[in-house]
């Protein structure tokens, strides 16, 4: 009976998601509206700052010079908190970095088989987090060698291009000793309440493992529900006020998936085990389409809704925070555009309409189906000891900021109180100002003109003298992408370049702040919005 109810659910899941596309077309064949309205008088809620959260697989990258800049660059984005995620925390290893592996060496095994710990490398990687001002997004995982069930081979074989055959290897089996590996969550999470102190570690998230419904996890969806509760009840008595949850589930628009997701949901709904926040992912699918690409919104989009509507059906979980702990364009932040072409849209103002269409988008859904999306965390970060702009889909590259990094200082500028709009934009208000995200995002990343857009602007109050400030990201501001091929693409910039494509990687003003007039408490703007560019508009008084 339960499987047929199941099949019924995941039938019902397609014909949303069919529906979904067809009722919005506008996701894949996307232009921005000539009119954009936006009410100043009438707020729909507090904002609530999504982008406020990144994550990368190496995290031994997070304390080199560069990894440093980043992260402190992260931590300034935005006034509240930003949250940090990453692979391979427990996994053993000497602490070196390759595509997609790191590694702490956090548990070992003496000769008589007892646990060693060594927190050392997490320290450092959370110090740094925390010196930026930013907080870590806990990742439980991965099986340290001396517990995994098939520990040999363990460290992974993988470059850009080859197969995934030897990759999932020891690190993602299940523990041979479920109460070895509650032990060693339960010291964790004590040995950082005593060293960073409860309030600080109960502002964190504690997530089980990543992927588990793939080849993350060489064990049954069972065994990951046994895994779950073994983490959850280790954090909960190192820290009962700590936040755990998972599953951190791939795209729910698979019914694999979503039936991993949902049999999540019933056995935590079944046994009462801890879930403070939920978490899935959620991938587009860009390709190559007449010699370009063509993004993948729609995929993007379908894989939330899907399971914001799983999460629905649990009316115990319905208003828990949902995070988002991998949102992206595509699967694979290590495959780079040079052996990959269809992720070409990585270093150019594309990946930054796209992003910003989609924080729309997932705000939408999120209103749909009544649920609490908190986050939409980019799986994005850097790599060490590449060619600049390669491809990977990465914030930044030796150093110097793309434009997408851009994107999220835009949003981090984004405070208040969101407003009602018709068109592709985003606005909230402060006490002293209005803020309009407006993008020309198109899914194909060929040329084309730009448009003319009207932001129309009521509700403002109408004795105040206002300042426009207006940033922008298009082919020539805030794009160090753009000023490196105007170089000529030099794999070694020397002093002067580098320090050209630095300032060129931060957030620009189009032109000068100006006084604008506001009769009636109303202020209309007029705006060239050349493809793929997004404009931030700022009015203050």
């Amino acid at each position: 009976m339960l499987e047929t109810k199941s099949n019924m659910r995941l039938k019902n899941i397609g014909k949303l998601l069919w529906l979904y596309t067809f009722l919005f077309p506008a996701v894949s064949n996307a232009q921005p509206s000539p009119v954009i309205q936006v009410n100043a008088g009438r707020a729909t809620g507090k904002w609530i700052p999504l982008t406020n959260y990144y994550g990368y697989d190496e995290p031994n990258f997070t304390y080199t010079a560069n990894g440093r800049k980043l992260i402190g660059e992260l931590g300034a984005l935005a006034p509240g908190p930003v949250y940090l995620r990453t692979h391979f925390l427990l996994a053993t290893g000497d602490g070196s970095s390759n595509f997609k592996w790191g590694s702490t060496n956090a548990y070992t095994e003496g000769s008589d088989r007892k646990p060693v710990y060594d927190w050392s490398t997490i320290d450092r990687i959370f110090e740094t987090y925390l010196a930026a001002h930013a907080k870590p997004f806990v990742e439980i995982g991965f099986m340290p060698r001396a517990l995994s069930t098939h520990p040999d081979p363990y460290v992974p074989k993988w470059a850009p291009g080859d197969k995934f055959d030897s990759y999932y290897v020891g690190w993602s089996y299940p523990p041979k000793d479920y109460s070895k590996w509650s032990e060693l969550v339960y010291q964790w999470v004590r040995h950082c309440v005593t060293k960073y102190g409860a309030p600080e570690v109960a502002s964190w998230y504690w997530e089980v493992w990543n992927e588990p419904d793939i080849s993350y996890w060489h064990g049954t969806p069972e065994e990951y529900d046994q895994l779950y509760d073994a983490s959850v009840s280790a954090v909960k008595r190192a820290l009962p006020s700590a936040r755990v949850g998972g599953p951190a589930s791939t795209g729910p628009a698979s019914p694999k998936a979503a039936a991993f997701l949902r049999q999540f949901l019933e056995h935590c709904d079944r046994t009462g085990a801890a879930l403070d926040f939920i978490t899935f992912h959620a991938k587009g699918r860009p390709e190559v389409v007449d010699g370009h690409v063509r993004m993948g919104l729609v995929k993007n989009a379908q894989d939330v809704a899907a399971g914001l509507a799983i999460v629905a059906e649990f009316p115990k979980f319905k208003q828990r925070p949902i995070v988002l702990s991998e949102s992206d364009p595509e699967g694979c932040a290590a495959c780079s555009a040079r052996v990959y072409p269809q992720n070409a849209y990585r270093n150019g103002p594309l990946y930054a309409s796209y992003t910003a269409a989609m924080v729309k988008k997932v705000i939408e859904l999120s209103a749909q189906y009544r649920t609490h999306v908190e986050g939409m965390l980019t799986w994005a970060f850097l790599f060490e000891n590449q060619p600049y702009f390669d491809g990977f889909r990465t914030l930044a590259t030796n150093g110097i900021d793309k434009p997408v990094l851009n994107l999220f200082r835009m949003m981090g500028q984004l405070r208040g109180e969101t407003l009602a709009v018709e068109g592709d934009a985003l606005a909230v208000r402060s006490d002293r100002g209005v803020s309009v995200l407006a993008w020309n995002y198109n899914p194909d990343d060929v040329p084309g003109p730009a448009t003319a857009v009207t932001i129309a602007i009521s509700g403002l109050p109408t004795a105040a003298r206002i300042l426009e400030r207006h940033y922008r990201i298009d082919e020539h501001h805030s794009n160090a992408f753009g000023v490196w091929k105007e170089m000529g693409s030099p794999q070694n910039p020397d002093a002067a370049q580098y320090a050209r494509l630095e300032a060129a990687g931060q957030l620009e003003l189009l032109e000068s702040p100006r006084w604008v007039s506001c009769p009636g408490g109303s202020v209309e703007l007029n705006l060239n919005l050349p493809r793929q560019a997004v404009s931030l508009i700022e009015l203050t008084w």
